[in-house]
């Protein structure tokens, strides 16, 4: 299979989908699920993440048992390797509950040896499972626009893509098992490498003089140009879609960005690979949490960088840089 994207598949008819995790981003792709016409049925341990599914057309259960009964597909989109290896491995989860038939599709961001263990596990027991993390956030959750990386075994990676298409501007097929998390993982050190880079650049040009609006324009079309200039730019006024616009109320956490950074930073010392500047970014988001920032979006490591925050002040006692 090629490692091109794949092209959009025709809908299916409805199927019955199973749905573990219903946060910020797995409440709305099963949503999305919902509007393509399947019948989903969703667990979390969260009443109010529950509701919010629930709202959206998601059918709520009271356990992983019920969830996956009867699913066509189980999908699961969960914080860390810890919960994805208890919601599939424990006496009570997934593996002990579904069928041989249905396909198994990992949506979560872990570490890669936690997704071996769930592929092995899954191998073991005859299953067919895929990892398939995804990147474009809480707005591509909503909106449908999601990129899926999708790990394993060819013709399970081609399957899931069918029921992954409602949730996905793009589903790409990465190679074997756990390549879907190790794309997601460098993707995301690159990310946050990028909207390091952004906030050292936004604030040194404010303090040379140039207007903030000039400066994006000429870095958004030059070679300073990146994802995060064009959607997270971390200067209020200038993109839309950037939190900086809304008191850096979260579009993805400061606690998501170290927890992803630091699963790039393990992999990296796990194959013995030197990642100065990704560690260096990773202490800019410990002191974002040191300074009591952890549920601010990411990009408010700005404020680091004008010396609005300092990390060894509380958090009530902090006062804006003059």
């Amino acid at each position: 299979m090629s490692s091109a994207a794949l092209p959009k598949q025709r809908s299916l008819a409805m199927a019955e989908i199973g749905w573990i995790g219903l946060g910020n981003m797995g409440a709305p792709m099963a949503a999305n699920l919902v509007k393509a016409g399947h019948n989903v049925r969703g667990f979390d341990l969260s009443p109010r993440a529950v509701a919010t599914a629930e709202a959206a057309g998601v059918q709520a259960v009271a356990s992983i048992a019920e969830a996956v009964a009867g699913a066509d597909v189980v999908f699961t989109m969960l914080p860390k390797g810890e919960h994805a290896r208890a919601v599939y491995l424990e006496p009570d989860g997934i593996l002990a509950h579904a069928s041989l038939d249905t396909l198994l599709i990992d949506s979560s961001t872990i570490d890669v040896e936690s997704a071996q263990a769930l592929h092995d596990a899954a191998a073991a027991g005859r299953f067919r499972f895929v990892d398939a993390p995804v990147s474009g956030g809480m707005s591509g959750a909503q909106a449908g626009t999601l990129t899926f990386m999708v790990g394993g075994a060819e013709d399970a990676v081609a399957d899931a893509a069918a029921y992954i298409e409602p949730m996905a501007g793009n589903v790409i097929p990465t190679g074997g098992p756990t390549t879907g998390q190790a794309a997601k993982i460098c993707n995301n050190l690159m990310l946050f490498i990028n909207l390091a880079a952004t906030a050292e650049g936004a604030v040194l040009a404010d303090r040379l003089g140039l207007d903030k609006q000039v400066f994006w324009d000429i870095a958004s079309v030059s070679s300073g140009d990146s994802w995060a200039l064009r959607t997270w730019y971390p200067v209020p006024g200038v993109v839309d879609t950037a939190a900086s616009n809304n008191n850096f109320e979260p579009t993805f956490t400061a606690e998501l960005a170290n927890k992803d950074i630091n699963l790039a930073i393990a992999a990296a010392r796990d194959t013995g690979t030197p990642l100065e500047i990704g560690e260096h970014v990773q202490q800019l988001f410990a002191r974002l949490i040191d300074a009591g920032q952890a549920g601010k979006d990411c990009s408010m490591i700005v404020q680091l960088v004008d010396g609005t925050l300092r990390a060894d002040v509380p958090e009530t006692d902090q006062v804006p840089a003059p």
